[in-house]
């Protein structure tokens, strides 16, 4: 019952209070980000959501578009803006999220929404991921975040498909909370953005 309709009527009722609630702050950030970025101040990147259908997903826009003199992309960590680097420790990058949550094509929580060129490398189990909607946190992101081998990220995420219950997506709230405030599991030391999955971890 909580899958078919609680969780849904939960996902639309706390994104569109957030939204409203957070309009001031975001209002704060977009011209923010647009001078740190240079322009466009949402990152747009499509993505594979429940039963792998491609929506696009929304975010803040933390770095620049500075590019090597031979036209590529600068590396990821020479790209980063302070305010953007900010921005992503606090995770207010996922913020704009909420509006995919209202569309439906994300919820809350559940598994993180990765990249449409990973589809053919999962494996039948791994898979699973995308029975449910994709979330802003989830199972695996209060576990490890960038910390998880991506071995360990797709077995968290399948056992939360396996056992979603709201006591479940409640406790995933609060140590999202407790991570967000303690800043864990960010691991910029090592890099911005954690390894590409290639399918060799299986």
């Amino acid at each position: 019952m909580y899958q078919k309709a609680g969780k849904r009527l939960i996902d639309i009722s706390v994104s569109a209070i957030a939204l409203l609630a957070l309009l001031p702050a975001l209002c704060l950030l977009l011209p923010a980000l647009t001078l740190a970025t240079g322009g466009n101040p949402f990152f747009i990147q499509a993505r594979p959501g429940r039963n792998e259908r491609i929506f696009w997903l929304v975010k803040f826009k933390t770095m620049n578009d500075r590019r090597a003199p031979d036209g590529r992309l600068l590396p990821d960590a020479d790209r980063l803006t302070p305010i953007g680097r900010l921005v992503r420790k606090t995770s207010l990058d996922e913020l704009p999220q909420l509006w995919n949550v209202l569309k439906g094509e994300m919820s809350l929580i559940g598994p993180r929404p990765l990249l449409v060129e990973y589809l053919p490398l999962y494996t039948d189990h791994q898979r699973r991921r995308h029975t449910v909607r994709p979330g802003i946190t989830g199972w695996a992101q209060v576990n490890g975040r960038n910390t998880l081998s991506w071995e360990k990220k797709f077995e968290y995420d399948v056992w939360y498909v396996e056992n979603v219950s709201f006591g479940l997506d409640c406790r995933i709230v609060w140590l999202t909370i407790q991570k967000v405030l303690q800043a864990k599991d960010i691991n910029e030391s090592q890099q911005v953005m954690m390894s590409r999955f290639t399918g060799n971890t299986q």
